[in-house]
């Protein structure tokens, strides 16, 4: 749940930190970033990636930094009990005993710093898994809390949504094409409609739609138990993810190098920078689960200096795959999930291969579908909680369960339009998560450790972009965001 605070788990090192990490932003996003890439131009693809890599670098430190803000308030709450556990169980105080209570006394009136000078070292030392949710809670006001769990609702719907229309697309894709069954998939110069038919009279959007039922029947109940991926699942998954990029990534590079790419991206098309953004922001969502991914490192001295090589790993990766893509295929042939470009005969040639990538997304996605929605259920639970209550039976185990997984199953059977999907949920609550919730944890945080500590205080783990300047340069991004996609819908909307 959001608002828990949790052992750290079983330690590892920097460098398993690291291959996490990378595991956890590049997602589903990944598969959509060639189409936005293609249509936005590759000067202004590569720029805004570039840029909004950087930005999300920046609020991940900022991230880090509320969490060790967090630890050291947690640990000096603890060293107070303590202190006044053992102050109950002394003896009648004596007069030098009052004397001393009287300078304590005083000296609490005075910034924990200036009493603790001397004291631990480690007060900022990342060791508490604090969750978002908890330093929401801590730092920022009931009006803020609620802002808070709403964004983070609004963008695990939006989540769920992607995964519920990515599985019965891809199967779609896979098993019909417009003439009937074709063991090729989708051909080089095919256009597809969801009314062409499909098995018989059944047309395409009818496939599509019977796809999503059998997907919700199958994974759907899972929404009304607690599950959660264990570690050999998190291995196979990723397992699959890497052989499916490294194959798409080669296949593309024979494919140019043997002269049979077939696209001409253009150098910037500034119509399609709208569903850029909102892929560039998505493609690099990891601030929500940075508690359980920073907290069990073994060693957080160069934490920041991890971070950054990720980073860089991580748009080196984006770069090539969204390159080898776009000057491979023709940008209109591009498909909203990349995988199925390889399903074509003249592409691929083995069946098992084209099989296989044309249906990772529904082994990869079905696995992380789950969790969630189990994430998002236990989010509305802590979003409605009050102090001391409990939930009666028919709300614990079937509204909430309902109204987690309804809404992202109609919107997928509304719409199967993933590039969209994935623009304006990271548009709008990504771009929440990801630059105006960090932005205030930190300059609250910062605020509250002034207050308690004393000014000058040293935070061992913090942002290397200290000045205010970047938490406003953030919020402005933010909202810069915001109305750069929104004006461009409207425009769009208008037009049509």
């Amino acid at each position: 749940m959001a608002g828990e605070i949790t052992e750290p788990g079983e330690l590892y090192s920097p460098y398993v930190g690291l291959v996490y990490m990378f595991n956890l932003i590049v997602g589903t996003g990944a598969l959509t970033m060639p189409k936005a890439f293609a249509a936005a131009g590759w000067l202004v693809s590569l720029v805004l990636l570039v840029f909004l890599g950087f930005m999300s670098f920046v609020t991940t430190t900022f991230v880090v930094e509320a969490m060790a803000a967090a630890n050291a308030q947690l640990r000096w709450k603890r060293m107070e009990t303590h202190q006044e556990e053992e102050d109950d169980g002394s003896s009648t105080a004596s007069d030098s005993d009052v004397l001393t209570q009287d300078n304590d006394a005083r000296a609490e009136k005075r910034p924990i710093l200036s009493v603790q000078r001397h004291g631990s070292p480690n007060l900022f030392e990342i060791t508490d898994r604090v969750e978002m949710g908890q330093m929401a809670s801590m730092f920022f006001s009931k009006v803020g809390v609620n802002l808070f769990y709403f964004c983070i609702i609004t963008y695990l719907y939006g989540d769920l949504a992607i995964y519920a229309a990515a599985v019965p697309f891809s199967l779609m894709q896979v098993t019909c094409s417009a003439v009937g069954n074709d063991s090729c998939g989708v051909e080089a110069e095919a256009k597809y409609n969801d009314t062409d038919l499909c098995w018989g009279p059944l047309h395409r959007v009818d496939a599509y739609r019977i796809y999503l039922a059998v997907f919700t029947l199958l994974l759907g109940p899972f929404t009304f138990f607690d599950v959660q991926k264990t570690k050999y699942l998190q291995l196979l998954t990723s397992l699959m993810r890497w052989i499916a990029f490294a194959i798409m990534i080669v296949l593309a590079l024979v494919r140019i190098g043997h002269g049979r790419g077939e696209g001409r991206p253009p150098l910037a098309d500034f119509s399609g920078v709208r569903n850029l953004f909102g892929v560039c922001i998505y493609s690099f969502m990891s601030q929500h689960s940075l508690p359980s991914l920073i907290t069990p490192i073994s060693s957080k001295r160069h934490l920041t200096r991890l971070v950054f090589l990720d980073y860089v790993l991580i748009l080196a990766f984006y770069g090539l795959l969204s390159f080898t893509a776009i000057f491979c295929f023709r940008g209109d042939s591009l498909l909203d999930m990349y995988t199925l470009n390889f399903a074509r005969c003249d592409v691929v040639g083995l069946a098992a291969v084209r099989f296989f990538l044309g249906l990772f997304p529904v082994f990869t996605i079905s696995t992380n579908f789950p969790i969630i929605a189990v994430t998002l259920r236990n989010n509305w639970k802590t979003l409605f909680h009050r102090e001391g209550g409990t939930y009666p039976w028919v709300v614990d185990h079937v509204v909430f369960p309902t109204i987690t997984l309804l809404p992202p199953v109609l919107v997928a059977f509304c719409t199967h339009d993933l590039e969209s999907l994935v623009g304006i949920t990271g548009a709008y609550a990504g771009t929440g998560i990801q630059y105006v919730i960090p932005a205030f944890l930190v300059y609250l945080c910062r605020k509250d450790t002034q207050l308690a500590f004393g000014y000058g205080t040293v935070n061992k783990h913090g942002s290397p972009f200290r000045r205010t300047f970047w938490v406003g340069f953030v919020l402005l991004w933010a909202f810069s965001c915001f109305f750069f996609v929104t004006a461009n819908i409207v425009l769009s909307e208008t037009k049509l």
